[in-house]
């Protein structure tokens, strides 16, 4: 794995954005098909542009896959881009507006502030690499990483096909919550680091 720079922002944007189109959660969020790409990208970009600051966003060595993490103590995104998030989703999602922020309120009160850790906030594979293992060798990678330092990590997974990839690597579901107006469920996942290396099964 690499640390991702600021040149390589755009593909790293491009690649969650593609990703994530179909994702149960976010597709439910940004319901409009046709405006869903541009809005992804544009909440992408604020994100990448936190974790690369952070150096925390990582890349696979061809770019395949891209991993956005938020180290322990920091936010996952700052108050200046915080407000810019807020005025994007309200300027581009219409009446929807208010329904995406409840939902990312719902994130924020589900995650778990008792502990110092590392919170993989998204993990992606562009479409043309998928089912080549690119995006959980990435992942065994920073969790090897996190295991050398004794650091335990947190995720949502907002989709369920996701589970067992998680639970493979040792994550926990911990809890449970529902968007509103009877939106897709999100699993909350807890992982203890692990004494020895992180190694995928066979």
């Amino acid at each position: 794995m690499r640390v991702a720079g600021p040149a390589e922002v755009p593909a790293a944007v491009a690649t969650l954005a593609e990703a994530f189109d179909a994702d149960p959660v976010w597709g439910w969020a940004f319901d409009d098909a046709a405006r869903r790409r541009a809005q992804h990208e544009a909440w992408f970009d604020l994100l990448v542009r936190q974790a690369v600051a952070n150096r925390s966003a990582w890349l696979t060595p061809g770019g395949e896959a891209v991993a956005i993490w938020v180290p322990p103590g920091r936010p996952e995104l700052d108050a200046d881009r915080e407000r810019r998030l807020v005025a994007m989703i309200e300027e581009r999602c219409g009446a929807r507006a208010g329904l995406i922020l409840a939902a990312f309120e719902l994130f924020d009160a589900n995650h778990p502030n008792d502990r110092e850790h590392w919170y993989l906030s998204l993990l992606a594979t562009g479409d043309r690499h998928r089912g080549h293992g690119h995006g959980m060798r990435l992942l065994a990678a920073n969790l090897a990483t996190l295991d050398a330092a004794g650091r335990p990590a947190y995720l949502e997974s907002t989709n369920p096909a996701n589970l067992k990839r998680y639970a493979a690597v040792g994550f926990e579901p911990i809890g449970r919550f529902s968007l509103p107006l009877g939106g897709p469920e999100v699993t909350t996942m807890w992982r203890e680091p692990r004494r020895t290396l992180t190694r995928l099964r066979p």
